[in-house]
């Protein structure tokens, strides 16, 4: 018991000792592990665009040459086109992108 303890202690304080971006990093990589069933919805202003289905994880662009963050990100989803929440034959898996700086989206876990 005393074990787990200070298990659970020094795995708190080596997680809060890192940076927001390798906490964010370690989150990823463990959602990544375990996989996810993401939608992301696309707006123009209050009304919905576009919706993206079974996405398994969206990631950040990185520069090739300077390994600098990019503005926008970016997955793979199958594009619901009749907005309907179901992914029908017709619909197939797509790369999308989205800006960080002009893009209204909300990106959630799908329960179903």
């Amino acid at each position: 018991m005393k074990i787990k303890i200070l298990f659970s202690m020094a795995l708190l304080f080596v997680i809060t000792g890192c940076t927001q971006e390798t906490q964010n990093n370690l989150s990823r990589s463990i959602q990544n592990w375990t996989g996810t069933n993401g939608v992301l919805e696309v707006y123009a202003g209050d009304k919905l665009m576009h919706r993206f289905l079974k996405i398994d994880k969206m990631s950040t662009a990185i520069g090739t040459n300077d390994n600098e963050a990019r503005s926008y990100r970016f997955g793979y989803g199958y594009h619901d086109l009749n907005l309907n929440n179901i992914v029908d034959p017709n619909e197939k898996k797509v790369y999308f992108e989205v800006s960080d700086y002009s893009t209204n989206y909300v990106f959630f876990e799908a329960n179903n």
